[in-house]
């Protein structure tokens, strides 16, 4: 208080001055009238004074300014640097978004890289430099997570556990990854949900489904949360293949990533999902056709039957990330993954082989005429599962100098309860037996069968 300022900007209209080290200041304003006088300075509060002074007075006037304090919101600085962690592939989030497909998401996306093979285009499920489907590693925001277990084809799977909209990062290894990341052989996909920084709200809507995104910080910036909501139906895509089905699909899922700062050193981290998947299927016929133009054949199956399969996941995890100095990072992490599944069908398909009508102009043109096999085939399963996955992991970071370290302890507990009743009937002897009415008999083992080939004679 009461110190000289430097450096304050004095303007009278067109006039103006400014102060020197010491306060002082000179100005000369015009005579016999109202002349407002403005002083501003870059840290305190502004003064204006009106002065009406007679011709040749002097007037002293030395005001006090007060400091000007603002408080602005969180500055966020983004940068983009080359990691240092070789084999790391970093893919845009916003690629991610915009990328088209049967099934959109990241998975999607990863089938462009090398080495990544995906054999069904409705499944969020990938190989890598040919390992088993089950052999990846999936992590968000540092917390391990699960995929159904009884899931057996991309028909039946339904969202990916990552929800784009909610994604800030994405990197992906295809081997070769730091040891930080487990134990599995293939791949490792780690995914960083984002922090908002405002208040938001994102809908996608399709005839396959849509979403919803919300986010929100509080006033005070210790509470943010960002929610994401999920639904799709892939019945229009299955239904466009050759098989004639009742299909009936429902995916759904919600997820939540909150975070409270109590303090600069403390935060604690909430990732939470809820996802219910529904398959319904029905099938009725399929018509294959293959062969040549001049021999055309197909195979024609009617089916009985329908399958019910039900998966329903919640998965919840609390992070808390203690920053004891620029140095050093300590985090405590708890999990739990529960999943019940169920997956019941009993289907009997007859089929039947046979040549095609090719004849233009037939009202029966590509409807099977003669057939030279028959079959059926009858399929049951009644099994079901209930997985409980609880997890608890302790990280740490140091950085001294240019060196970093990391390590981690873990702790993981599976109770796993799997009744598979699964049996599969064929109207076939399963063996090869002689042609009736024909006079040949198989002198084995004494002798060489010596009968003569002959086509078979029903």
């Amino acid at each position: 208080m009461n110190q000289p300022i430097e450096g304050v900007n004095i303007k009278a209209n067109a006039l103006g001055t400014t102060t020197n080290e010491n306060g002082f200041y000179i100005l000369k304003i015009p005579a016999n009238q109202d002349i407002t006088v403005r002083f501003s300075h870059v840290n305190h509060k502004n003064v204006t004074v009106t002065f009406n002074l007679k011709n040749g007075e002097e007037f002293e006037f030395n005001p006090v300014m007060n400091l000007e304090v603002e408080q602005i919101a969180t500055v966020i600085v983004r940068g983009n640097q080359r990691k240092r962690v070789e084999g790391i592939t970093t893919i845009d989030p916003e690629i991610v978004r915009t990328i088209k497909g049967a099934q959109p998401g990241v998975e999607n996306l990863l089938k462009t890289l090398p080495g990544v093979n995906i054999t069904n285009e409705l499944s969020t499920q990938y190989s890598v430099r040919g390992g088993n489907f089950d052999e990846n590693l999936v992590y968000v925001n540092d917390i391990e997570v699960y995929r159904p277990f009884l899931v057996r084809s991309g028909q039946q799977e339904g969202l990916s556990f990552v929800n784009t909209d909610l994604v800030r990062n994405v990197e992906f290894s295809a081997g070769g990854f730091q040891a930080k990341y487990g134990d599995k052989l293939s791949s490792v996909l780690d995914i960083t949900y984002r922090n908002p920084i405002q208040f938001g709200i994102s809908t996608d809507l399709s005839l396959l489904g849509g979403s919803l995104t919300a986010e929100a910080i509080s006033k005070d910036s210790k509470l943010s949360g960002i929610v994401g909501l999920r639904y799709r139906d892939n019945s229009l895509l299955v239904k466009a293949k050759q098989t004639e089905t009742n299909y009936d699909p429902k995916f759904a899922d919600a997820q939540a990533y909150l975070t409270y700062k109590f303090t600069d050193k403390f935060h604690l981290s909430f990732l939470g999902n809820a996802s219910i998947n529904k398959y319904n299927y029905e099938p009725e016929t399929r018509q294959t056709n293959f062969g040549t133009l001049d021999n055309p054949l197909a195979l024609l199956v009617f089916y009985d039957g329908q399958e019910k399969d039900q998966y329903q996941t919640y998965f919840g995890a609390f992070k808390g990330s203690f920053f004891a100095s620029e140095d050093l990072t300590l985090k405590l992490i708890a999990s739990a993954y529960h999943t019940t599944e169920e997956e019941y069908f009993d289907i009997l398909a007859q089929y039947r082989l046979g040549e095609v009508n090719s004849n233009i102009g037939d009202e029966d043109l590509g409807e099977v005429e003669f057939s030279e096999g028959i079959g059926a085939q009858l399929n049951h399963a009644r099994n079901d599962l209930d997985a409980l996955i609880t997890n608890v992991e302790h990280k740490g970071y140091y950085d001294v100098d240019d060196h970093n370290f990391e390590w981690s302890v873990k702790y993981t507990h599976e109770d796993i309860r799997d009744r598979i009743v699964e049996w599969e009937v064929i109207d076939s002897a399963g063996f090869s037996i002689n042609p009736p009415n024909i006079d040949a008999f198989n002198e084995q083992p004494y002798s060489p069968y010596v009968g003569p080939l002959v086509p078979f004679q029903n």
